[in-house]
């Protein structure tokens, strides 16, 4: 709350019968209790000083974006939310490695959604050149699981 604000509802607080006023606004609380004829402002809570509200915000450098390289190959990606396995037990075999020739239709993976277990398929047959989630891993939908190329 800027202090031109804050005076002004000081000044009305003073002229009127009102003896108290709270306001409530996304930067702060203030509560303006009147006592012995003259208000006096209480500031219960404030997000920032009112001094740093006055000053200019700092402006940031602007520096160029980085570019980061998509990774070469075809992206396999998750049609679900949930969590990965790369095997279909703690004790087996991973169903791929880094190096795995897949076709079409193989199973990649399982990704766990509401307890039950899901098993992702190539979309695209090729060599898997990288496996891009830890087993465990809590992945999005559309968050790339392996590279096939």
């Amino acid at each position: 709350m800027d202090l031109r604000k804050l005076k002004t509802l000081i000044d009305l607080v003073s002229d009127s019968n009102v003896s108290e006023l709270e306001i409530t606004e996304a930067e702060g609380k203030v509560r303006i209790v009147k006592s012995m004829g003259v208000a006096a402002p209480v500031v219960m809570q404030q997000a920032a000083p009112i001094a740093a509200a006055l000053a200019p915000a700092p402006v940031a450098p602007v520096e160029a974006p980085i570019a980061v390289a998509a990774p070469a190959g075809h992206a396999v990606k998750s049609p679900m939310v949930g969590t990965f396995y790369r095997s279909s037990s703690p004790g087996s075999a991973p169903f791929i490695q880094i190096g795995s020739v897949v076709k079409e239709g193989d199973t990649l993976c399982i990704i766990e959604a509401m307890k039950i277990l899901n098993e992702i398929e190539s979309d695209k047959a090729g060599t898997v050149t990288q496996i891009l989630c830890e087993n465990g891993q809590a992945v999005e939908y559309g968050q790339p699981l392996f590279i096939v190329e």
